[in-house]
């Protein structure tokens, strides 16, 4: 690739983009709304916020020093991230409590980002975090999740109208902001009814002597918030 290239394709991942008209940010929220309400849909959607979620836990694991062994995405929408370290601290912590706020705060940090524009350089930075996780994913189904989540940002990326890819990444970051709400419910829906005693807030719960409502209220703190607040960036508030 020689430096014109190079200079072209740095021009365009830090490049500004135009982003939509309202009334299509509007309509792409709506579309991501369609696909985490009805529960045939969001058997099918939940498998992209179970990605975020293991991404993660792994992303902290390493962030805190442990050593990550790998992440398995089932069928199920469920997911599993081993990692090794101190059974105990700060690291596991974090890593513990980085699964159920992560679709979140991911859709936060997007919503930032189509706010200032960068439309190219959300997309290609999504496609990035995709390729490291590819990397860490240990069962085919897991490969294959991951690999057509990321051939889908590949191909808008490269070979769509910056119109479609506009339109595309907000109903990426809508989807994200939306669907890191729902999981919170479900995971309080079933403590209630004494289900998931190995949850990420049962097992903060363990590690901190802090009772797991606690965690729960904390998740859906970071959801709604996020929800929020990225979506006034989104409609420009």
């Amino acid at each position: 690739m020689d430096s014109t290239t190079t200079a072209g394709l740095w021009d365009r991942l830090t490049g500004i983009q135009t982003p939509p008209e309202l009334w299509l940010v509007i309509v792409t929220g709506l579309a991501a709304l369609a696909a985490v309400g009805p529960r045939p849909l969001w058997r099918l959607s939940r498998n992209a916020v179970t990605i975020a979620h293991e991404g993660g836990h792994g992303l902290l694991a390493l962030l805190t020093g442990r050593s990550l062994d790998g992440i398995r995405l089932h069928s199920d929408t469920s997911g599993v991230t081993v990692s090794r370290g101190k059974p105990t601290g700060l690291g596991m912590i974090l890593t513990a409590a980085a699964g159920y706020t992560a679709p979140s705060l991911l859709g936060l940090g997007g919503a930032a980002l189509l706010s200032a524009h960068r439309i190219t350089l959300l997309l290609w930075a999504a496609t990035a975090l995709l390729v490291a996780m590819l990397v860490m994913i240990r069962n085919a189904y897991g490969a294959l999740t991951v690999v057509l989540t990321g051939a889908a940002f590949v191909l808008v990326s490269w070979l769509t109208s910056a119109e479609v890819q506009a339109v595309f990444a907000y109903a990426v970051v809508w989807f994200l902001l939306l669907g890191g709400v729902r999981p919170v419910f479900e995971l309080q829906a079933k403590r209630r009814h004494g289900g998931a005693p190995d949850s990420d807030a049962d097992q903060l719960g363990r590690l901190t002597h802090v009772h797991p409502v606690v965690w729960l209220f904390l998740f859906h703190a970071v959801a709604l918030c996020s929800l929020i607040g990225g979506g006034r960036w989104l409609l420009g508030l």
